[in-house]
């Protein structure tokens, strides 16, 4: 199921989580843990084609929805990828229709795009074991671009409007970097350009969503209309986890002392 039919099949917002490790072992971890989505990511983690396809097998056994992200908006990755049978792509940085246009010229086949034509070789079409594959192209690949500039949110109703993008996804902590608010992701301004997002995406008829880690700014999302969030990392859990682990062991409690 892509991320496209996910969405429109769900009663409610979905719930996602990044996978960022590069371990097929923790994607299926998390992929048992009741999300709905899993953003396997290829741009700031340690990913390879050869992890992500071993991740997509991974998680393939259980009732979630994959998508992956690639580093760039490049034909050739989006292309492998999606021979890798990745169904789902989140493309980072698009900022004008012209970068939303070529992101949807490279998920689709010619004559409709320039994906270009190995499914005889490819998971994506099952080696050529999937009836029609080249010829319903558009059915199996969903495309999400990323706005997290500026830019991206000034022509946010536009970017949402172009043929090929089924939902575009906000990334609040480049946006808070592209207003000179690094690392400030829950900033008043930062969230106003988030929510000035939304309006402009849902109002082209598109579906939107967003990263949001810190709890309370994704509430606040949900209820502004999000029909898909990511709400932790799986490294980022194991992180803290860890460093909470040892703080409730290695602090002196009161009364104690060492020995020495």
């Amino acid at each position: 199921m892509t991320i496209r039919e996910a969405i429109a099949a769900s009663e409610r917002p979905l719930i996602g989580m990044w996978c960022c490790s590069g371990s097929p072992l923790v994607a299926e971890i998390c992929a048992g843990a009741g999300m709905d989505w899993l953003l396997i990511d290829g741009e700031h983690g340690p990913n390879d084609l050869g992890t992500i396809l071993a991740q997509l097998q991974a998680v393939a056994a259980y009732p979630v929805t994959p998508v992956v992200r690639v580093p760039a908006n490049d034909p050739v990755r989006i292309k492998q990828v999606l021979d890798l049978g990745a169904q789902s792509l989140i493309v980072p940085m698009v900022s004008s229709v012209e970068e939303a246009q070529a992101a949807a010229a490279a998920v689709r086949y010619p004559p409709g795009g320039i994906r270009g034509v190995g499914s005889a070789l490819a998971r994506s079409g099952r080696w050529n074991r999937v009836e029609g594959y080249l010829a319903d192209g558009d059915a199996h690949v969903s495309l999400i671009v990323q706005v997290e500039t500026m830019a991206g949110v000034a022509a946010a109703a536009e970017i949402a409007a172009v043929d090929g993008v089924d939902a575009v996804y906000v990334g609040p902590s480049d946006l808070a970097a592209s207003m000179g608010l690094l690392g400030q992701q829950t900033h008043p301004d930062v969230t106003a350009a988030v929510l000035a997002t939304f309006d402009a995406v849902r109002g082209a008829g598109t579906a939107v969503g967003v990263n949001a880690f810190d709890p309370h700014a994704a509430q606040r999302y949900l209820e502004a209309g999000a029909s898909f969030v990511t709400i932790g990392a799986d490294v980022t859990l194991l992180a803290r986890g860890a460093e909470d682990l040892a703080a409730r062991h290695t602090s002196p409690t009161p009364g104690s002392r060492r020995k020495g």
